[in-house]
């Protein structure tokens, strides 16, 4: 026969019951994390995809007005977006995981890196820079870097429509 005793009142948990239930514990919390900082990641990729297309939106409008691209030096300046692109969030120029302040300095860079946003302007042959001559500015490419990857690719870019 079995006999069923009662537990003593007094009697706690053991090391063994407390080590499993913090091991279980730390597992969740460990799966916890990393999802939320997938999630988190694959927000921050989607602002990337939002801006350059608001951008891009700005500057096919910009283009239709004027017939030209500005050039990065425009696209850097607080007064210059002011004045000449009223309708575009500047924050649309901020990498999300960027420290950089469009109102104090210039966050479109000129070459694709990890948390900035990249404006490069051409003339119409595709290589000659047009900084200083910006109402010859014919072509650009706008680059977003991703966390990880996003369908196989590390980039997001957008080019001229023309």
């Amino acid at each position: 026969m079995i006999s069923l005793k009662k537990r003593n009142s007094n009697q706690g948990f053991t090391i063994v019951e407390l080590l499993i239930v913090i091991v279980v514990i730390g597992i969740l919390a460990l799966l916890v994390i990393t999802t939320y900082s997938g999630i988190q990641a694959k927000a921050r990729n989607a602002k990337r995809q939002n801006d350059i297309q608001a951008l891009q939106t700005q500057l096919e409008a910009f283009f239709q007005q004027n017939g030209y691209y500005p050039s990065r030096t425009d696209m850097n300046s607080a007064s210059w977006l002011t004045a000449n692109m009223k309708s575009l969030d500047t924050n649309a120029l901020i990498d999300p995981s960027s420290t950089c302040n469009p109102a104090t300095t210039g966050c479109l860079v000129a070459s694709p890196v990890a948390k900035s946003y990249s404006y490069a302007v051409f003339q119409s042959d595709g290589a000659t820079a047009c900084e200083t001559t910006d109402t010859t500015c014919a072509v650009y490419t706008l680059t977003a870097s991703y966390e990880g990857t996003v369908n196989g690719s590390s980039t997001y870019v957008k080019s001229n429509l023309d």
